[in-house]
């Protein structure tokens, strides 16, 4: 097979970082997306953003793409979560879906998280999947108000799950031989949690919330060797799919 591209959001930082790395590594050709020290600097926030790092990707492969993975994505409590961890995520890989369905082997990741199967917000989840922007940023911003600003960024990831499965099946998608698939972590050692875990107050929570019998903590390369698995060839089947890359989180806590 011929050499593969492949655009990564996020690329800058983190997973998308460490997914970058890994497949250059393997020879794959990498559009990075982010709003820095990337291929396409876009801001994926807005919708003209999200639109113009489309078209800016769909050019620089001329008009065939062979997969997206999304990593971009922010913890900032409020509207920007449903903004950036959601929209910035489903306009962006429908506006790319043209050029994927021209690869003879296309393949699409998003990056969830386990944080999707905690107490959730109906109505940014309902205004998510609805496709109504507005209404999502107006249900996150009554959270906020309501002190449960921290119930959007599982919302947000929850949405995110939802569409994958809805979408994975729908006319243009597996009838184009698109897989769609969810990869959702446990928790990644980065700087910002790194400095949560040098606390054993907040690690005793952290560890409550997720806990994770198999190996423990992920490094942000764990999470990218199964994302570069999805985006594959070798993945023909699997679709649909919310894959917990967690050390055993989601099966402890259900």
């Amino acid at each position: 097979m011929s050499e593969r591209t492949i655009a990564v959001t996020g690329s800058a930082s983190g997973i998308g970082a460490a997914l970058t790395n890994l497949l250059e590594e393997r020879g794959i050709r990498v559009i990075g997306v982010d709003l820095r020290d990337a291929d396409v600097v876009a801001d994926l926030a807005s919708a003209e953003g999200r639109l113009a790092a489309a078209e800016a990707v769909t050019s620089a492969v001329d008009g065939v793409l062979d997969g997206v993975v999304t990593c971009a994505g922010t913890s900032v409590p409020g509207e920007l979560m449903v903004k950036v961890n959601y929209f910035g995520t489903t306009q962006f890989v429908s506006a790319l879906r043209p050029a994927l369905a021209k690869s003879s082997a296309p393949r699409v990741a998003v990056v969830g998280s386990i944080s999707g199967t905690q107490q959730a917000d109906d109505d940014v989840v309902a205004a998510c999947l609805a496709d109504d922007e507005s209404a999502a940023q107006a249900a996150a911003a009554a959270a906020v108000a309501d002190g449960r600003a921290q119930q959007i960024y599982p919302s947000s990831k929850l949405a995110l799950a939802r569409w994958a499965r809805r979408t994975s099946v729908e006319e243009g998608w597996a009838s184009a031989r698109i897989p769609l698939n969810v990869v959702a972590p446990g928790v990644v050692l980065t700087p910002m949690t790194e400095q949560l875990l040098a606390d054993p107050v907040m690690k005793g929570v952290m560890d409550a919330a997720v806990p994770m019998p198999l190996n423990g903590y992920l490094a942000a390369v764990d999470v990218a060797q199964v994302l570069a698995f999805l985006v594959s060839p070798e993945n023909s089947h699997i679709t649909g799919q919310v894959v917990y890359v967690d050390g055993g989180a989601e099966a402890t806590l259900r």
